[in-house]
């Protein structure tokens, strides 16, 4: 019997991750468990999910999660409003009520016929029923339509990433059936390998400079919102395309709006620039 190879992700040319995410992300898929990634806003949690469909030439199916969000979302809609319309003038095949259910993003993992990875993204927005109410379906990979007494069950079981910006605590019953990753924000060692592989021709003291500045911004005490790596990489390339003398980046903090997108931010930073922020 041949043996069915086993996938492995190992990070792309853009996506840059530590040993421990990508030991972490194979056992999940090795076991067939939903991976939960819990991190900071901008530690790459929604980006896993894009690079591991693109590094295995998956389709991503993406559950963006919104505070009115139910699970039930993410199974199916019963459209009864258009079915009654329907019947009300005439038309033909009312009586067929598959014709008015319509899969969610779940359902279209379930139904498609190659594997794909499904992102479930930020589940922490929803309510804390929302996972639980989950569990049978990601448990099972299945889920049953009553209106039409059928059973929607994966052909190919997806990959599930599921991202928490860590606003909530999910449910125990719900991370038993997980396999659960905290990813640190990187330090400067792991960005600069994620700006080089994003800018990879970017001059060394502009590269210095960006970065001493970007970590000591996110030191600032009292910010609501710390930059966050995508921040820096636009930072970067606003920098860049203005031509700014490197010895001005860490003192004048340049295009600070870039970096900083509140106004308290901004005005915490500015006084922080008065009181000689940057000055080595």
């Amino acid at each position: 019997m041949e043996e069915k190879k086993t996938m492995r992700f190992s990070g792309s040319s853009t996506y840059i991750a530590d040993d421990d995410l990508l030991q972490v992300t194979n056992i999940a898929m090795a076991l067939g468990k939903p991976l939960v990634i819990k991190g900071e806003p901008g530690t790459g949690k929604t980006e896993l999910a894009i690079a591991i469909a693109e590094s295995l030439g998956m389709p991503l199916i993406t559950w963006s999660i919104k505070s009115t969000t139910k699970a039930q979302d993410g199974l199916y809609h019963y459209d009864v409003v258009q079915r009654l319309y329907d019947s009300q003038l005439g038309e033909e095949g009312v009586d067929n009520i598959a014709q008015y259910i319509h899969l969610g993003k779940l359902g279209e993992a379930f139904s498609a016929d190659e594997k794909v990875v499904l992102l479930i993204d930020e589940i922490d927005k929803a309510d804390l029923e929302f996972p639980n109410d989950l569990l049978w379906e990601l448990d099972k990979m299945e889920f049953y339509i009553p209106e039409t007494h059928e059973t929607v069950k994966a052909k190919e079981s997806p990959i599930v990433i599921i991202t928490s910006n860590a606003e909530k605590e999910l449910p125990d019953a719900f991370l038993r059936r997980c396999v659960f990753h905290y990813i640190d924000f990187p330090d400067d060692i792991m960005m600069r390998r994620i700006v080089l592989a994003h800018y990879p021709d970017i001059e060394e003291r502009l590269l210095q400079s960006a970065l001493a500045a970007f970590y000591d911004v996110r030191e600032i005490r009292g910010l609501h919102k710390k930059p966050s790596t995508s921040e820096l990489l636009d930072w970067i390339r606003a920098l860049r395309y203005s031509g700014i003398e490197e010895s001005r980046i860490e003192k004048e903090i340049p295009f600070s709006g870039v970096l900083l997108k509140k106004n308290e931010d901004l005005d915490l930073l500015y006084r922080e620039k008065h009181r000689g922020f940057g000055r080595k």
